[in-house]
């Protein structure tokens, strides 16, 4: 390594930052190079990229601007780097985030090794039957309102490596291109679909929120993932007055909760006597509300629990549509069996934990869309919707292994 280099940086650390990014894929930034075409010349492009870093004459692209819609019916705005800001970002990741992670809160879940929203879930439902309200935040445009000043203090608490501190700065600095190729100056925010953006964005609310709250509400506890959180509190006095002081908080560190998303929900059971305004929130994909269970003795109780939220279920409907599964009559159910499942296990794995029932009419929606693919691609079935169903269940039960999702709803019918 050249010692005329004003920043000493691993070539090695590179490596295995191409490597991880090469791992995740992703599309292609503003100067449309994708991954693939990077490691064409990779032993080039890698060098080039360390000498540029190591010098200190690396600067980062525009970030490419894309709109992903929302349940909601908006958008989330991400940012998409080119591939050679991904690797140089991988590069600082490496060498900040083992630094942060012994400091970060354990109820801060998202984007950390060891850490899962699955988690979250369940520490927030065991919590839920322990205390009876929730104080549900909302931060308005969160990522890209966070402000540079206050972020970059952080940043330098944390780290000696100048040549950290100056690149995590010209990333925030640089600006985006939106789609109709205008290019957009940047003075605050962090864009979604950066590498380094959630660790920064972890890094902000560690000192906006998580050591605050440690401080001024000890006794309140939360779990927070990305800019997601919820707050349990034992009254509704105790609920209000959080939230005043919390966006007291959030006013100081320039950021604003949204006025109407933000809300105190009442945490009902069978215990929990009496109604109120909010009885329901979602988290992470589950919406938390009364719902009837039985318990050991197979004696039917109300309790706060979560499901899949009705969101969740319209993007994985969706999603499902989008597939145009019935058009593929050139497959057979075998080969179709081998394209979804990937993705069918993803949902199952997520959302069984908590009441996986509520799962079983998206997946019995999916079964119609086979049932649709069957009386495309048989002569016998054609415009006989009940029998191609009857023909789908009959395979589900000889065959409940093929399918993901068919083992799951087979049991529920034994039951």
């Amino acid at each position: 390594m050249s010692e005329a280099k004003p920043f000493i940086i691993s070539k090695r650390l590179v490596w295995e930052a191409y490597k991880r990014v090469k791992a995740n894929g992703g599309a292609a930034g503003v100067d449309g190079e994708t991954i693939a075409e990077f490691g064409k010349d990779l032993v080039n492009n890698l060098y080039k990229l360390w000498n540029r870093m190591s010098s200190g004459s690396y600067f980062p692209e525009p970030v490419r601007r894309v709109e992903i819609p929302k349940g909601d019916g908006g958008v989330r705005p991400l940012g998409i780097p080119t591939v050679t800001d991904r690797i140089a970002q991988a590069v600082v990741k490496q060498i900040l985030e083992p630094e942060l992670e012994q400091r970060f809160h354990p109820d801060s879940y998202g984007y950390r090794p060891d850490k899962s929203a699955q988690e979250a879930v369940g520490v927030a439902r065991q919590r839920c039957w322990r205390n009876d309200w929730v104080l549900d935040l909302d931060i308005k445009g969160f990522f890209d309102n966070i402000d540079h000043e206050l972020l970059m203090r952080a940043v330098r608490k944390h780290t000696e490596s100048k040549w950290v501190a100056l690149y995590i700065e010209r990333w925030l600095q640089a600006p985006v291109q939106m789609a109709d190729g205008a290019l957009c100056k940047r003075e605050k925010g962090t864009p979604q679909g950066g590498v380094i953006s959630p660790l920064l964005a972890n890094l902000f609310l560690h000192y906006a929120f998580d050591m605050w709250m440690r401080k001024n509400f000890p006794h309140i506890t939360f779990e927070r993932f990305a800019d997601d959180v919820v707050c349990h509190c034992t009254s509704e006095a105790q609920a209000k007055w959080a939230r005043v002081e919390i966006e007291k908080r959030f006013a100081e560190c320039r950021l604003e909760l949204h006025p109407q998303k933000t809300k105190i929900v009442y945490c009902k059971d069978d215990d929990r006597r009496g109604n109120y305004t909010h009885e329901q929130f979602d988290f992470l994909g589950y919406t938390f509300r009364p719902r009837r269970s039985k318990n050991r003795k197979g004696e039917f109780f109300v309790n706060f629990s979560p499901a899949v939220s009705n969101e969740a279920t319209k993007s994985i409907r969706k999603t499902m549509r989008e597939w145009h599964l019935h058009e593929r009559s050139d497959k057979s159910l075998e080969d179709l069996a081998g394209m979804f499942n990937p993705v069918l296990r993803g949902w199952i794995n997520y959302f069984k934990s908590y009441y996986k029932s509520a799962m079983y009419p998206t997946f019995q929606h999916f079964d119609r869309i086979l049932a649709k693919w069957a009386m495309r691609k048989y002569k016998k079935l054609r415009g006989h919707k009940r029998r191609a169903q009857q023909w789908i269940t009959r395979i589900a039960r000889k065959q409940p292994k093929l399918f993901a999702h068919w083992q799951l709803l087979q049991g529920a019918a034994g039951r």
